[in-house]
């Protein structure tokens, strides 16, 4: 059972989506989960196919980290779960077997595993927590109380860094922090993988700061790009490898070829190289024919490369830039975006004068100072209004369109940590002098990292402006499961005619600005999205419109 929530510490089964023996991909949903906070979509992180429900539909008040499924990689496996497999703590004993059956916490356990809690008065493990619905990893940004500290019931421990923002992490129980497991800047900690350990009794403190060494959690984190580049089945009977048996061949370095594999088609299951390391017969790996000797390196005649070619193999300097949480999911969100959802572009020219002359009234008249972006976000919701086939978006799973019953608009806000999109809900109801005091907290926030989940999860609709830089015009990627994000260019001067109050055109020097609009072609088609911009053109033709 996930935590789907910051405060949440149960759940109940909603409803199952995924039934026993289904196939599963990553990103699928496997269940829907009533939280403290609403009904969420529990999303796989791994593909594979659904063994077991251990908790049926329905379930009420499910523990967070109770186990509610057991998955396998391969179809196969599915009749080898014993039918004896229940929910609760029997299924978290059976979970781990020859055939590599694993379940949602496998994390938990291969990073315990250098725990000997047997030796450890009384505890509790605190693991690292799902802050939002897709974080499967996070970074501990700071850390609040000490070892040693009293703990209280909402107590922050310690700040997280997800995959959104930088978020508190409240104690749900009380006790002394006894030992910090996952020090202060610790990068891409797992979810579910102990960050430290909590006591009742403050004289047990010293017990668990002496049976517990120096943290594994950076010797527990595999690296999965070198486990598919460096092991790979050479000419042994060996045809695949299970994802656990890779990575405990490259932490050990063990050579192959030295394995035998007793899964079916030939696959090497973990439990086939734990035995293997238990035995000794697992012998390190060889080392690479490119690392030559240097006394046959000497043998060889020495040839003369010329000084252009020599300097042309030289490796140009370079500096490795580690990201942050944020931009590692937001490379990933707008590369599906563009690979799965049909981007359909319109563009369209706006004057910019009406909303000069409007912004510079209330200012004067009325001491309101907006932002030419606050009444464009209220020109957008307006239109949404006006157009409500365009505020919606496609449901995979159903093959439909889904219309949204509020307009909630995303503002993308530039940070140093990545771009965030903190959300003014219902904006078509809002005065834009109101609009204008939202976006200024919640770009503060956003920029702090201090952005809670309900101010930056959902959104219908997307705004992007680079007006204040030299970008007369651009296309932006939507924000899935939105299909619609709006590009606002720069207001520039042109020169074009107008008509007159005597009805005779004349060259005149107008303020034009480029939008530009990205739709998913399956919610939006032509017809739709060209009644969108005819009502935001008439918005922005007309101040008057946004008070009706």
């Amino acid at each position: 059972m996930p935590a789907l929530s910051p405060t949440m510490n149960q759940g109940n089964i909603a409803k199952w989506r995924k039934k026993e023996g289904d196939k599963i991909e990553v990103g699928d949903v496997l269940c829907e989960i009533e939280t403290d906070k609403a009904t969420l979509e529990f999303e796989s992180l791994e593909e594979g196919y659904l063994a077991k429900i251990l908790v049926p539909e329905g379930s009420k008040d499910v523990p967070v980290g109770q186990p509610i499924a057991i998955t396998v990689e391969e179809a196969e496996y599915i009749q080898k779960v014993p039918a004896s497999v229940t929910g609760g703590s029997d299924a978290k004993a059976e979970k781990v077997s020859d055939q590599n059956i694993k379940s949602n916490d496998k994390v938990h356990e291969t990073s315990s595993s250098k725990i000997n809690t047997s030796e450890l008065p009384p505890h509790v493990i605190v693991d690292m927590p799902a802050l939002s619905p897709t974080m499967n990893q996070g970074n501990i940004a700071k850390w609040r109380k000490k070892e040693g500290e009293k703990i209280e019931v909402g107590d922050v421990i310690c700040e997280i860094e997800t995959d959104k923002a930088t978020l508190e992490f409240e104690s749900l129980e009380e006790g002394h922090l006894a030992k910090i497991l996952a020090p202060e800047g610790s990068k891409d900690v797992s979810v579910g993988q102990p960050i430290a350990i909590t006591v009742e009794d403050p004289n047990d403190i010293e017990a668990v700061k002496t049976s517990v060494g120096s943290s594994p959690i950076q010797e527990e984190k595999p690296v999965h790009q070198e486990a598919k580049t460096e092991i790979a089945p050479g000419k042994s009977s060996i045809q695949r490898i299970s994802p656990a048996a890779k990575i405990l061949i490259t932490e050990h370095g063990l050579d192959i070829s030295a394995l035998k594999a007793s899964g079916a088609h030939g696959t090497l299951l973990k439990g086939d190289v734990l035995a293997a390391i238990r035995s000794g017969k697992a012998s390190p790996r060889p080392s690479s024919s490119k690392e030559t000797p240097s006394h046959e390196v000497s043998q060889k005649p020495a040839t003369k490369v010329p000084e252009s070619r020599a300097a042309a193999q030289q490796p140009d300097s370079f500096e490795d830039l580690p990201n942050s949480q944020i931009r590692k999911v937001i490379a990933k969100r707008l590369l599906e975006s563009k690979q799965n959802t049909p981007h359909l572009y319109l563009s369209t020219d706006v004057t910019l004068d009406p909303l000069l002359s409007f912004r510079k009234e209330l200012k004067e008249q009325h001491d309101v100072k907006v932002s030419v972006n606050d009444i464009v976000i209220k020109a957008v919701a307006v239109a949404l209004r006006n157009v409500p086939e365009a505020n919606a978006f496609w449901d995979a799973e159903k093959g439909e369109v889904i219309r949204c019953d509020s307009i909630d608009i995303s503002v993308a806000v530039a940070t140093e940590k990545g771009l965030m999109t903190p959300i003014i809900r219902n904006a078509d109801q809002k005065t834009i002098s109101s609009i204008s005091m939202e976006v200024k907290e919640l770009a503060e926030k956003a920029r702090a990292g201090k952005l809670k989940p309900d101010e930056f999860q959902g959104g219908t609709f997307s705004i992007s402006n680079l007006g204040m830089f030299p970008v007369d015009h651009f296309c932006a990627i939507i924000n899935p499961p939105q299909a619609g994000i709006l590009a606002v260019g720069r207001g520039n001067k042109v020169v074009e005619p107008v008509t007159g109050a005597d009805g005779v055109e004349q060259p005149a020097v107008v303020n034009k600005m480029r939008l530009t609009l990205s739709a998913d072609h399956r919610v939006f088609d032509g017809k739709v999205g060209g009644a969108f911009l005819s009502a935001l053109r008439l918005n922005f033709s007309d101040m008057r419109r946004l008070m009706l």
